[in-house]
């Protein structure tokens, strides 16, 4: 199958219709599941008001890989592997997204606009404008993604060093043996760390 735009937003009825604060629902996703985790794409500050410019030297893993790694994981753990959604920030443009996303629906939520794709898990990146496909380019990834069991969802928004996680106890546990993915346990009532 094919990524492609969804002509209508009612599959993110779930999201926008959550009733969260519109910060806790772009990190952590709609509420309901059993629990859910972080996905750190990057060590937790150390201290307030540490910037992320003062960690250590090294380059860790893209947050394209690790988002790939934790779907595969998720995949497991999903009765539709073939029917999942993406939302794609608006913010990323069309120097980062492919005309075909930039045609779909937008979903919206207070502070945040997205455009909402149909596809596969295997379809996971097809979404980049021709200039940005080019291995090594700084690719935009996805701010939700679901399959349309509701099974899960990963909320990964702009500005955060990590990614939201919700799911059954059973998928957190995997992630969070997972030796190549850096994935804590969370509590969304509870702010995590933020780096200034």
């Amino acid at each position: 199958m094919t990524l492609t735009p969804c002509s209508s937003a009612s599959a993110a009825a779930w999201i926008t219709s959550s009733g969260l604060a519109w910060h806790r629902l772009v990190a952590w996703g709609p509420p309901g599941f059993d629990a859910y985790a972080r996905l750190r794409f990057l060590p937790d500050p150390l201290y307030p008001g540490q910037s992320e410019v003062d960690l250590e030297p090294g380059a860790p893993p893209p947050e394209h890989e690790l988002l790939r790694t934790t779907l595969d994981v998720l995949k497991q753990h999903t009765g539709a592997p073939d029917d999942v959604y993406f939302c794609l920030w608006d913010g990323w443009g069309p120097d980062a997204l492919s005309p075909s996303v930039l045609s779909g629906s937008r979903v919206v939520v207070p502070n945040r606009s997205y455009f909402l794709m149909h596809g596969t898990l295997s379809d996971f990146g097809d979404w980049h404008a021709p200039s940005r496909g080019h291995p090594g380019a700084d690719l935009p990834d996805p701010a939700f993604v679901w399959p349309a069991d509701h099974s899960w969802c990963i909320a990964n928004d702009v500005d955060p060093h990590y990614a939201g996680i919700g799911a059954s106890r059973t998928a957190i546990e995997e992630l969070l043996a997972h030796a190549q993915l850096d994935v804590v346990s969370a509590d969304p009532r509870i702010e995590p760390p933020h780096y200034a």
